[in-house]
């Protein structure tokens, strides 16, 4: 899996990595998440890009903020998290959505009338002074629970269905106003706040809603000076061309402060389950080839590796954590290196105590979880993801014994060859207790990592959709066989 000499580029140039802890979906216990701090800073982290939303201990009127699922870290675990990076030399940036997914707040109902039209659960209004001043005493709290802060993380990416609201409408009615006008508008007032409370606060945003901005609107936004870009691009096939004239565009508009973003899980699909580790390295390649070739005038503040656990609020869960231990570490290695050498292949290896930096085939050459926090969990959801993609159970309906002796045909006359259905039975019932006893492995693997909810979550999700078929084929046969065996 490593890539040739050639094509290997300088290594990291300068500035931040930082590993991005997404919250909003299968909260580590504070006992793991401070397990993997510890191995970041091995894997020569700099810093946490911890993105909260309902795992914050809001306070007030923002209490009902606080998941309910399971309960929100409290302050005390947030400091304790604190500390400990920063004892191992890491910095600590808050996440905070400020514009756009704001599903966790707007889906509650005293907040709907902040919405920006009333079916888009992320998007808030900009136009109410109700809305700046949720957002403030957001950020107020998350700003007040990290002592010693120095940068804040605005979010505002992915601002959907902006300009179509009643007000927006009329705003946009006067001449010469744009919807991109709308978005800096917005983004530049609760910058400003912040400076107002903050001075020495140092501002980040995604970059996305300007992409496709001219230089002239960039400058004259207000935002040069207050904010610092961040551009994100999780492909692997990444246009190394169009990243290099993009994060020269922001800077010619007088932003040559620049993050970038990557990501080492969360990217692939919605739903996916375990990830693929060449696939997040084939991104960081893209991304020194992209660092290489930018003019010395930006100034690289740092790269942000991401590890979504939700698409967001209100979808699915995506990787959990261990599974993806091994991509991390690869493309740690990968940016330290210029490449995926063997060398940095083996130092992963070395580091994790496993033989393949793809987790599918990771093998172990250590005992035990001291070098890989988690490593049962991510061997036992390897192994029962793979039973659950196996075409024997995703393809049993279609099996030619129960499509030929027992199709919803016989199954609603209760009309059937008892001999073949019950070997049918037979073999479903063998299936669902594989099933069964490598699930019972996960759970009781996973509950010691993540709350009971996020294994219930992650069961619902990955396992009952497919054993739900076999389930209801092993009923069905006993009802039928009843009516035909004395």
């Amino acid at each position: 899996m490593s890539v040739p000499d050639r094509m290997s580029c300088p290594p990291w140039p300068k500035g931040k990595k930082l590993v991005h802890l997404d919250l909003k979906g299968a909260p580590p216990r504070v006992e793991y998440l401070h397990k993997l701090i510890d191995l970041f800073s091995k894997l020569g982290v700099d810093g946490l890009l911890v993105e909260y939303e309902d795992m914050f201990p809001y306070e007030g009127e923002l209490k009902l903020l606080q998941a309910t699922t399971q309960h929100a870290y409290s302050r005390e675990e947030l400091l304790s998290m604190q500390e400990f990076a920063k004892s191992k030399g890491m910095e600590v940036i808050p996440l905070v959505q400020t514009f756009g997914h704001m599903e966790f707040v707007l889906k509650h109902r005293p907040m709907w009338n902040l919405r920006e039209v009333p079916y888009c659960v992320g998007t808030l209004n900009p136009h109410k002074d109700e809305g700046v001043r949720l957002v403030m005493e957001m950020l107020r709290q998350v700003v007040k629970l990290h002592p010693g802060l120095n940068t804040l993380h605005i979010g505002a990416d992915e601002v959907y269905v902006l300009g179509e609201g009643e007000e927006s409408k009329k705003w946009l009615a006067s001449p010469g106003r744009s919807v991109e006008q709308l978005f800096l508008s917005h983004v530049t007032k609760v910058a400003k706040a912040i400076k107002k409370a903050w001075p020495h606060l140092t501002i980040v945003m995604w970059d996305d809603m300007m992409r496709d901005m001219s230089q002239d609107v960039l400058k004259a936004s207000g935002l040069v000076g207050l904010v610092q870009p961040m551009l994100w691009d999780y492909t692997p096939n990444l246009d190394v061309d169009k990243t290099v004239s993009l994060l020269e565009k922001y800077c010619s508009a007088g932003m040559s402060d620049l993050w970038v973003a990557s990501s080492f899980k969360g990217s692939t699909s919605v739903y996916t389950c375990v990830p693929c580790t060449q696939r997040h390295v084939d991104n960081h390649l893209q991304w020194l080839k992209v660092a290489a070739s930018l003019s010395s005038a930006i100034n690289l503040q740092g790269i942000a590796i991401t590890g979504w656990q939700r698409y967001d609020h209100l979808s699915v869960l995506c990787e959990l954590m261990p599974v993806a231990l091994p991509s991390l570490a690869a493309c740690v290695e990968t940016l330290n290196h210029g490449q995926l050498s063997s060398e940095a292949q083996s130092k992963v290896n070395e580091k994790l105590g496993i033989s393949s930096v793809e987790v599918e085939a990771m093998g172990s050459t250590s005992s035990g979880d001291s070098l890989f926090p988690g490593r049962k969990l991510a061997e036992s959801i390897v192994e029962l993801n793979s039973l659950l993609n196996s075409d024997d159970i995703r393809l049993f309906e279609n099996d030619m014994f129960v499509r030929g002796w027992f199709s919803p045909y016989h199954r609603r006359r209760k009309m059937v060859t008892p001999l073949i259905t019950m070997q049918i039975h037979s073999q479903a019932s063998a299936f669902l207790t594989t099933v069964h006893q490598k699930l019972e492995v996960v759970r009781e693997e996973m509950v010691r990592f993540y709350p009971d909810s996020t294994a219930q979550e992650w069961i619902e999700e990955h396992v009952s959709p497919v054993v739900a078929p076999l389930q209801r084929i092993t009923e069905d046969i006993r009802a039928c066989v009843k009516e035909m065996v004395p």
